[in-house]
């Protein structure tokens, strides 16, 4: 099977309908990309093929042939990309196994939609994170994009330490009340 995986060619001896994600990890050495639920539910094993996010965990090898995979090592050799210095910035992962799938994921949201409202990202990043991180993955989006709202988000106030006044007088009246 011939592949082309973050711009190189591959040839790998697997079975047409061996799962992507296997010829990536097990034969291309490229362990970026986890395994999560293997029913393409969970999104941690999320790629891009041909600038589409796609679960390769239950994709068959053979439909990667002759099209374009990038995966999470592909994004960017130096975490330059503005998704990932998002991530960095907000400090988005707590335990990081399903990051690199939501990285894959908001990568391929902002390709096709520069400047997506909250809706966009709720409705694009389907990917479950197990520790509940969603309000810094909304957030970091939004740094990624540009759009100015990750930086009014209570994640973003909490990690830059501005706002920590107003933060803290909120958090005060919600225990009185």
């Amino acid at each position: 099977m011939r592949l082309n995986v973050n711009g190189q060619a591959y040839e790998a001896d697997v079975e047409p309908e061996m799962p992507l994600l296997w010829a990536l990890r097990e034969f291309i050495g490229l362990t970026g990309t986890k395994f999560g639920c293997g029913i393409a539910q969970c999104g941690a094993c999320t790629v891009h093929l041909d600038g589409e996010p796609v679960r390769s965990c239950t994709m068959p090898v053979s439909a990667a042939a002759g099209k374009r995979v990038v995966t999470i090592e592909g994004l960017s050799r130096d975490s330059s990309h503005p998704v990932q210095k998002a991530w960095l910035e907000l400090d988005v992962p707590q335990c990081g196994y399903c990051q690199s799938g939501q990285i894959m994921a908001a990568a391929a949201l902002l390709a096709k939609n520069p400047q997506p409202t909250d809706k966009d990202i709720d409705e694009a990043m389907t990917n479950i994170c197990r520790c509940g991180t969603y309000q810094r993955i909304r957030a970091a989006v939004h740094i990624a994009a540009g759009t100015g709202k990750g930086g009014g988000s209570i994640i973003h106030m909490a990690a830059t330490g501005a706002g920590a006044d107003s933060a803290g007088a909120a958090a005060d009246q919600t225990t009185q009340a």
